[in-house]
């Protein structure tokens, strides 16, 4: 397994990469809020292509960030969603939620 990393990239991209699962979770999710509270940009986009795999964890992550970036008054979309949570948020009616781009 990858060790799963988030990280602000350049005009208000974060960047999440790795295996998403219950080990990566929790300090991604704190990773996430952080960085989502500090950016200057009010619109960020989740860069969501170096995933490599992820649990239903993956999407509890975006659900999460989202609600931050609504808290901080910022917009946030999700470019890039791999096959799996793609396949996961049909499922489970997340797919009409999360503001994936097109």
């Amino acid at each position: 397994m990858s060790d799963a990393t988030l990280s602000a990239g350049t005009g208000g991209e974060l960047k999440l990469s790795g295996v998403l699962d219950f080990r990566s979770g929790p300090e991604l999710r704190e990773t996430g809020a952080r960085l989502i509270r500090e950016h200057g940009l009010g619109d960020l986009v989740l860069d969501c292509s170096g995933v490599e795999k992820s649990s239903s964890v993956g999407l509890s992550l975006l659900l999460a960030f989202m609600r931050d970036a609504r808290k901080a008054g910022k917009t946030l979309s999700i470019r890039a969603l791999p096959e799996d949570m793609r396949q996961i948020a049909g499922v489970s009616g997340l797919d009409e939620l999360l503001p994936l781009e097109v």
